[in-house]
């Protein structure tokens, strides 16, 4: 792993080489359309995103949840934004936490 992933559990079958392009596309959609996030419970978070990234989002956790079997993403739009729920089984509580944390870190103020 790099030191950009590892918080990334054993149970990812993204392979080693292409985790960077993944948490950069994750970086950019956070840096760029992350409007807020709202931890719902400890196994559960939820963001909102700019309605343009809506697209992006769905697409990015479609291939996130395709490596990754215990990521739960649903992805709507609400008025003026799209709502990205995460949710995440108890034995990956940490993985959120650093998913949450890196999604913070990159939001535009």
């Amino acid at each position: 792993m790099t030191p950009n992933d590892e918080w990334v559990p054993p149970a990812c079958t993204l392979p080693t080489a292409e985790r960077p392009v993944r948490l950069t596309e994750f970086d950019d959609l956070f840096t760029v359309a992350l409007r807020g996030q709202r931890r719902l419970a400890p196994t559960r978070l939820r963001w909102w995103l700019d309605p343009a990234a809506g697209p992006t989002a769905r697409e990015l956790a479609g291939r996130e949840s395709s490596c990754c079997a215990f990521f739960s993403f649903t992805v709507r739009p609400v008025e003026g934004a799209v709502q990205v729920d995460v949710a995440v089984p108890a034995a990956y509580v940490d993985v959120l936490d650093a998913l949450a944390a890196r999604a913070v870190s990159r939001m535009s103020r």
